[in-house]
């Protein structure tokens, strides 16, 4: 049975924060609000779990898997980052950016592009998620909830409920998100190179 939180966007409550940790570490499938629509995320390792969220996206083994994370000390685990990079990151974080870095072996390799070895990382800019994750300890991992052959991400919790709830472990009701996805740029060689616009300024890595 899916589980529905309302936790307030400004001061989220400890009680259902704790309790939406426990679904994850159970292995639970979570939407939950971020700075640029609605995600879908689990823990690293789940496997059944990321399979689900490949299943409800129709996701196949190229799509890059996004590591969401509390701060920029946890990059460094999963992700491969020279001074120039950290100096871009740190500018530039958090916001609504998603980088694709070369991963580390600390990255299981079902989330990993097959060929290029690279992981998506992103830092929001959302209290929600800060406190998901600093309650948790560790990164999520977390794809926009984009519903198959739509452009946009789902920024309305209820309408989550109505189309996903039957799928889904737990839905936090943050109140509505903001509509456009993630800028996502590629910072794996400099120049940077810009792969989607989005709701994070493009300019200073074009």
């Amino acid at each position: 049975m899916t589980q529905f939180f309302q936790i307030h966007s400004q001061n989220p409550q400890k009680r259902l924060i704790d309790q939406a940790i426990e679904i994850l570490r159970q292995g639970g499938v979570v939407a939950y609000p971020t700075d640029s629509g609605y995600a879908l995320g689990c823990r690293l390792g789940e496997k059944k779990a990321i399979e689900k969220i490949k299943w409800l996206r129709q996701l196949d083994d190229r799509h890059n898997f996004t590591l969401v994370c509390s701060d920029l000390s946890e990059i460094g685990t999963y992700a491969k980052v020279d001074n120039s990079v950290f100096r871009l990151l740190k500018s530039h974080t958090p916001g609504a950016y998603t980088f694709i870095l070369s991963a580390t072996s600390e990255v299981p390799r079902l989330l990993l592009h097959p060929k290029r070895r690279s992981i998506g990382v992103r830092v929001p800019d959302h209290k929600i998620t800060h406190a998901l994750l600093d309650a948790l300890g560790e990164p999520l991992m977390s794809v926009t909830l984009i519903p198959v052959g739509e452009t946009w991400p789902m920024t309305d919790p209820e309408e989550i409920r109505e189309r996903l709830g039957a799928h889904l472990d737990l839905i936090i009701d943050g109140g509505a998100c903001q509509l456009e996805p993630t800028t996502v740029v590629d910072l794996r060689e400099i120049p940077p190179v810009v792969v989607r616009e989005g709701r994070g300024d493009p300019a200073p890595f074009r």
